[in-house]
């Protein structure tokens, strides 16, 4: 670990500490506060020169080497994110050859809006990777979420479509993160995949936690041929034109007006909010 004892400085000084809990009492509680992100920036402020550092040190490593530093590093705090989509089986299959990475927590957030494939899907890589799987969703079901603001997605409205993915993603994420006390968590994003990921680096912070991102430079060609030499399977809908899946209502197969993440959230977004800055769903 001596090649990396210069770069871990700076996890020794940012406040890593996880977020209270969005759920608490199981309310819908938004935890976002001036003091938390005054903490975070002024520490990561303070500590440029030592994150650089760091990011340096991954920049150099290949995508299994990022999931060893950071499982080195941090331990049970490390976690994984899959959201059991079109290209979730290569972080997956990546963490199933790591020594004791079937130890690793790896979280899905549930919307229970999701596809009947991707249901499958994730039942067919939890038994082939023996995951240590932890699935999480809102406190509020969907037919009492529909009761009280109708089908947020439906409306055409960006405030609703945020709202929807506030409540049925980025609340349950941290409320899974919390509990498993996580401090590092690694996801299959990649830099071509959104305007958002073109600036992202190998590791940032993102609400009070460090984000590790294996994959960031790897192209869908790159995705595809690993796939295949690998013999992972893919997800049912690829087959139908999906690049990309998330829920059943916002999700649709490339075509001639929209491809990649312009399929998504009708055409209103590219993120959800679980990559993007902010406590809670701030900058959703």
């Amino acid at each position: 670990m001596s090649e990396v004892s210069a770069s871990e400085k700076v996890f020794e000084t940012i406040d890593t500490t996880p977020c209270p809990s969005a759920l608490e009492d199981r309310g819908m509680r938004d935890v976002s506060t001036s003091n938390n992100q005054s903490v975070v920036a002024g520490s990561l402020e303070a500590n440029a020169g030592e994150l650089q550092q760091a990011r340096l040190h991954l920049g150099a490593l290949d995508a299994r080497g990022r999931l060893l530093w950071a499982y080195e590093r941090f331990g049970s705090g490390f976690a994984l994110t899959t959201s059991f989509g079109i290209q979730s089986a290569v972080l997956l299959h990546l963490l199933n050859g790591m020594d004791r990475g079937r130890e690793v927590p790896v979280i899905w957030v549930d919307t229970g809006y999701l596809p009947p494939e991707t249901y499958r899907y994730a039942e067919d890589l939890r038994q082939r990777f023996e995951l240590n799987l932890h699935i999480t969703q809102s406190s509020m079901s969907a037919a009492r979420m529909e009761a009280l603001y109708g089908r947020l997605w439906e409306s055409g409205s960006v405030e609703d479509m945020e709202h929807y993915l506030k409540l049925r993603k980025v609340e349950p994420l941290e409320e899974a993160m919390n509990r498993l006390q996580v401090r590092c968590w690694a996801s299959g994003v990649r830099r071509g995949q959104t305007d958002h990921r073109r600036n992202m680096t190998a590791l940032d912070p993102i609400r009070g936690r460090s984000s590790l991102r294996p994959l960031l430079e790897w192209t869908s060609r790159d995705v595809f041929y690993y796939m295949q030499e690998n013999d992972l399977p893919q997800h049912p809908l690829f087959e139908k034109g999906y690049s990309t899946v998330g829920d059943l209502h916002s999700s649709g197969p490339d075509g001639l007006e929209a491809e990649g993440r312009d399929t998504r959230f009708a055409g209103l977004k590219q993120e959800c909010g679980i990559h993007l800055p902010g406590v809670m769903g701030d900058g959703i």
